[in-house]
Parts: C-alpha cells; structure tokens; sequence
C-alpha cells in the first residue's frame, strides 16, 4: 500500500480547520515550525508516524481517520459501507434484504 501524503495534508488540513484551530496552534503543539505544518498539509513532505500519532491528539481523532479517511467506529462509516454492498445488489435482491432488515427490526 502506497502512502498518500497529499490526502493525509489534506484531511489534517479539514479537521484542522474544522476544530477552528490554526496552522501556528498546531505547530506549537508540535514544537515545529509553521512552514512544516504548511508542508505537511500541502502533501509536500513525509511525516513520522509518531509525529501523525501527536497531530492525530492534537485533532482529537485516530491515525486511521488521516491515513484512510474515515472513523471505523463511527455510525456514518457503517451506513457508507452498507450503502457500498447494497449498491452492488439487483432489484430483486435489495428487495430481499430489505424485507430480512424489517422482519429483523420488528423481532428484535
């Protein structure tokens, strides 16, 4: 599996941004500079793992939320992925499924 800095700087960058904190609250949390933090999120430089593991607390998220995108444990990542295999089913058998899920529901 290739390392995809760029979409790793990208999605500090969004949660970043999302937590409203800034480039220099986050290099002083590191005890960088701000120009490596700028490098970090435009994909421009590899990162440590223990140095993603410290901007990963900053963020208040897991690695794996920087490295892949998503949070596994998250209901949101459930439903995606369920919406993925039910994409890749026909009328007939979404129209199964769904019957399986409402008796599941009304039984459980």
């Amino acid at each position: 599996m290739e390392i995809n800095f760029k979409l790793i700087g990208i999605r500090i960058q969004q949660k970043r941004k999302s937590i409203k904190k800034t480039q220099e609250n986050l290099a002083e949390f590191l005890g960088v500079s701000v120009g490596y933090v700028s490098l970090v999120e435009r994909g421009k430089t590899t990162i440590s793992l223990s140095t993603l593991a410290k901007i990963a607390e900053f963020l208040s998220c897991t690695i794996g939320e920087l490295v892949e995108g998503t949070l596994t444990d998250t209901n949101s990542y459930l439903l995606t992925e369920i919406n993925e295999k039910i994409s890749s089913l026909d009328y007939s058998e979404r129209e199964l499924l769904f019957k399986l899920i409402d008796t599941y529901v009304k039984n459980k």
